[in-house]
C-alpha cells in the first residue's frame, strides 16, 4: 500500500470541503498532517485519488497528490509523527 499526501486550498469563500473529507476518512488509515493537508494510506495511485476529488473543487481550487516514502523530517513524538514512522514505507 502507498502513502499519499493530499493537499488542498479551496479558494472559494464559503466552499465545503466535507465531500473531501469523506473520502480521506474513508481509506484504511490517514492523518491530518495541517488544516487542508492528510496522509492517506491505500492501494490506489495518486492519479485516481485525483480523478476522485477533482468533481468536489471549483474552478479557483488547488489539490495536489504526492507519494511519501522515507526519509523525512518534522516534529518527532507526536500522533502524526508516529502514524508515519508506522506506514511509511
Amino acid at each position: 500500500m502507498a502513502v499519499l499526501l493530499i493537499t488542498y486550498d479551496l479558494n472559494k469563500p464559503g466552499q465545503d470541503c466535507e465531500k473531501i473529507l469523506e473520502f480521506i476518512k474513508s481509506s484504511s488509515a490517514s492523518a491530518k498532517l495541517s488544516e487542508s493537508s492528510y496522509a492517506i494510506k491505500t492501494d490506489e495511485t495518486p492519479q485516481e485519488v485525483f480523478q476522485k476529488l477533482t468533481p468536489f473543487l471549483s474552478d479557483s481550487s488547488r489539490l495536489f497528490i504526492v507519494n511519501l516514502t522515507r526519509p523525512y523530517a518534522g516534529a518527532k513524538g507526536g500522533a502524526v509523527a508516529i502514524w508515519l514512522d508506522k506506514n511509511l514505507p
